[in-house]
């Protein structure tokens, strides 16, 4: 048995992870692997750089600034495996729900009428001299930044000089909303569910619905032990692999829940869980939405590490001048997502897998057979809420189209 120290942050997109050591489908695999909780992204960022842990389930854009050397104590990490698509939302308090609604926001997590909503109180207040809101995300690396400017800017508002954007933890931001600390927050499941049913908090929109089929974490190993121990990771690929199958399966869903509850994973009741894996999600107290897509472990490639996903992370992270673009860091950003890796890996399982690395995202607009290595590979619907496409050929053309925008 290879031992394994991996680490998770408390998050319904660590299921499979948590899935695949309390189903057993490590250990068939011949890993024996100690799960490690941790509340912080910092925290899992530098126990990987340190050697304290072999891999983790991390934010899909924290492999990318590691190769960059974006941030302290950067060690070069590679992604050879997504962890699922979707599963997180915008949150906004109580408050700002209800002065949204005022401005036309018809709570049915539309982006755009959200965004129009949210824009209109922003005007509003600073017509009467108020402080700007202040959003929280979870790390200035995290796809929860990324995709909250995102929005933002799409809808006319300057996450720079509109809002105030503060770091938190997720399993915080609940009580930071209650506390009146922030006025909203971008944050993965199930910590918005949790705002929405505590009445202090309601969801505004959803990352499905922002850019949908996108991924949210990928799983991160140091370089160095990746190219040391290939089979150690082939192995870990295919049980996260098999347990992503099993967790897509809805007459699993009630013991993933129970899995997920458990204190040393979320310690969050199972009833509140289990709705989430079908994509049902509390919006306020009193109401829920059925999302489609919301999270998926599985269905459409769900685990495959595109790197199309790694660029436009990338183009993003350039954009909000984190990162100067160059064509050399281009080429660190696409490597830091392993494809290759990942097909090797699961070549004895005999599934489907893409038969390209990158894709034009939002090219998808109906489910679309694809071509892959075995039958039966479905993409799409994918794309943005306001009707852009991204080429990973072209991504110095769309940095510099969206330097003209807010």
């Amino acid at each position: 048995m290879q031992d394994l120290s991996i680490g998770f942050v408390p998050l319904l997109d660590s299921a499979i992870v948590l899935a695949a050591e309390a189903r057993g489908f490590f250990v068939e695999e011949g890993l024996n692997v100690r799960l490690t909780r941790e509340t912080s992204w910092s925290a899992i960022r530098d126990r990987l750089a340190v050697g304290n842990l072999q891999a983790a389930h991390v934010l899909a854009p924290m492999p990318i600034a590691a190769n960059l050397g974006l941030f302290p104590l950067s060690s070069k990490l590679v992604a050879p495996i997504a962890l699922g698509l979707g599963g997180n939302a915008v949150t906004v308090s109580a408050a700002l729900g209800r002065a949204m609604e005022a401005e036309g926001d018809d709570c049915d997590l539309d982006p755009a009428k959200a965004g129009a909503a949210l824009k209109r109180v922003i005007a509003a207040r600073r017509a009467e001299g108020l402080q700007p809101l202040r959003f929280g995300v979870v790390y200035v690396f995290s796809g929860h930044n990324l995709e909250l400017r995102y929005w933002l800017a799409a809808n006319g508002i300057d996450p720079d000089r509109d809002i105030e954007i503060v770091v938190l933890p997720p399993p915080f931001m609940p009580d930071a909303v209650e506390a009146g600390r922030i006025d909203g927050y971008c944050a993965g499941e199930p910590w918005n569910t949790m705002a929405a049913r505590r009445g202090v908090g309601r969801v505004v929109t959803v990352k499905a619905k922002i850019w949908r089929s996108s991924p949210e974490k990928v799983l991160a190993l140091p370089a160095d032990f990746a190219n040391d121990n290939e089979e150690t990771v082939a192995a870990l690929l295919r049980g996260l692999y098999r347990a992503s199958i099993w967790a897509a399966e809805p007459e699993n869903h009630p013991e993933l829940a129970a899995i997920l509850s458990e204190p040393g994973h979320l310690n969050v009741d199972r009833a509140m869980l289990e709705p989430l894996l079908s994509g049902t999600l509390a919006i306020s107290e009193t109401t829920e939405r059925t999302v489609e897509d919301f999270f998926l472990t599985s269905a459409k490639a769900a685990t495959f590490p595109w790197q199309s996903h790694a660029l436009w992370f990338y183009s993003q992270i350039v954009r909000w001048g984190l990162c100067d673009h160059s064509a050399e860091n281009a080429e660190i950003a696409k490597m830091s997502y392993r494809p290759d890796i990942y097909r090797k890996a699961l070549q004895p399982l005999s599934t489907p897998l893409p038969g390209a690395s990158l894709k034009v995202e939002g090219a998808l607009k109906v489910p679309t057979p694809v071509g892959a290595s075995a039958g039966g590979l479905v993409l799409g619907p994918d794309g943005f809420f306001d009707g852009r496409t991204f080429d990973p050929d072209q991504v110095g053309a769309y940095i510099e189209q969206q330097k003209a925008a807010v």
